[in-house]
């Protein structure tokens, strides 16, 4: 009997180790090989490769199983795609990519508490429009109107799905729509901060709609905690500290200096 205790844990300890390193390995390749090959593609197929599970289903439940995994998607595939965008030349965001999605395979990704799957959702948004607002900068502004629903759909639903027993979807909805709108009236004067010859560029854009994000989960919260007895004092303090954090980026900082 203690033989076979010892050997479980061997074989626990062992798994995780193995399933450790899978997620490092990710987290380094994906990136890597964007660099190298000068094209996402091989990136992101690695990305899809790696949530094989996620198409592992009967046809009916495909769409559903898509759905479900957004989220981590929209976090992957962003990664390959800013990477792609900061040139073929390893540079410190290059690393910094690295870094943030190993952490968020073996730390983030795991969580499945309300205030984890916010977190997943709040990380899925500045990523994802970051990307989205890179990506499309010279195309059509109906891409990124598109491409910004989708982002705000998925992480709503993504809070939602894991926290509301009630039909979510018109809330989705509506958050992914906001989402499309803020991008196309940001569409015509995009701005995004860099940060010297690290490759780091931050849309203003996305740093909003993660503001926006954190507040829109806070009221929707008070507003099932308090119901018949909500106040707008109840989200007070968020609603004002984002709006005067906008605000100040959107007014102090957006010297066309940083237009592309």
């Amino acid at each position: 009997m203690a033989d076979y205790v010892l050997a479980r844990k061997t074989r626990n300890i062992t798994s995780s180790a193995v399933h450790v390193f899978l997620n490092i390995l990710l987290g380094t390749i994906s990136v890597l090989v964007t660099v190298f090959s000068g094209s996402p593609i091989l990136g992101i197929l690695l990305v899809l490769i790696s949530k094989w599970r996620i198409f592992a289903v009967r046809r009916r439940y495909l769409w559903l199983n898509i759905k479900a995994n957004l989220v981590d998607l929209i976090v992957g595939i962003s990664v390959v795609l800013l990477a792609y965008y900061a040139g073929s030349a390893l540079l410190p965001v290059d690393f910094l990519l690295m870094v943030i999605y190993v952490v968020w395979l073996l730390v983030v990704k795991p969580q499945s508490s309300e205030g984890g799957a916010l977190v997943q959702s709040l990380i899925a948004v500045f990523l994802g429009i970051s990307a989205t607002t890179i990506m499309t900068a010279n195309l059509d502004s109906i891409a990124g109107v598109v491409l910004a629903f989708l982002v705000g759909y998925a992480a709503s639903r993504h809070v939602l799905s894991q926290t509301s027993t009630k039909d979510y979807t018109l809330t989705t909805l509506i958050c992914g729509l906001v989402f499309a709108e803020v991008t196309w009236l940001c569409s015509s004067w995009a701005i995004i901060y860099t940060f010297g010859e690290t490759g780091i560029r931050v849309p203003q854009v996305a740093i909003i709609l993660t503001i926006f994000a954190f507040v829109y989960n806070y009221a929707r919260q008070a507003m099932v905690k308090y119901q018949e007895d909500f106040r707008f004092r109840n989200i007070m303090g968020p609603v004002l500290f984002g709006a005067v954090i906008v605000g100040i980026i959107v007014l102090a900082f957006s010297n066309p200096i940083f237009n592309i």
